[in-house]
């Protein structure tokens, strides 16, 4: 190998590491970047009424996995998954009867999901988000009305969704009954994310 191929070889190189380092930091920006889920700074409840008294809960322990860019909605993507184990009224005995075989049946269904199929504008900083909720085991499709909020980095999306608890089949037996605990129950949720 001559000297003059030797320098050649040497820019070569350097023009391909050259390449990849612009690749890697362009990959590295705020814009491209995938966007964490902030649990801290999230909450997720229902709230069900019982003998026409408000009745609220929290669900301790979530993840959400969202892309969405405002320029580009119908191009967003969700994901929720919930451990309804830990769906918390603030008393043990309570907590245990709603993780049992007539209401969640935790043990058989852990999970409950959200999966995105579509997200469209309905206003300023508003969206309707259309996708599958699957309470044990039971998928329905529902859409969800959210706000969407950006401050640098950060981002929220604060809604309530309304469900028919009958149709996953919560609550069993004695507590079909709608009189005793209405069928509505309202899904609320506050979800941060943060761009590294």
């Amino acid at each position: 190998m001559t000297p003059r191929d030797s320098i050649s070889r040497f820019y070569a190189t350097l023009a391909v590491a050259a390449s990849l380092v612009a690749v890697a930091a362009v990959l590295a920006t705020p814009a491209n970047a995938a966007a964490q889920f902030d649990p801290a700074k999230s909450t997720l409840t229902a709230v069900s009424k019982q003998m026409g008294v408000s009745v609220e809960g929290r669900f301790t322990k979530f993840d959400a996995q969202i892309d969405f860019d405002p320029a580009k909605p119908a191009a967003g993507t969700a994901r929720v998954t919930v451990d309804v184990g830990s769906y918390d009224l603030g008393d043990a005995t309570y907590n245990d009867s709603v993780r049992g075989p007539d209401w969640f049946d935790a043990k058989t269904h852990p999970q409950a999901t959200f999966v995105s199929t579509s997200i469209a504008p309905a206003g300023a900083n508003q969206y309707r988000v259309t996708g599958q909720l699957t309470i044990r085991g039971h998928a329905e499709t529902v859409v969800a009305p959210i706000t969407v909020a950006q401050q640098g980095a950060t981002q929220t999306f604060d809604g309530t969704l309304p469900i028919r608890r009958l149709a996953f089949g919560i609550g069993a037996g004695e507590w079909k009954d709608t009189s005793v605990v209405a069928d509505e129950v309202q899904i609320r949720f506050h979800v941060v994310t943060q761009r590294q």
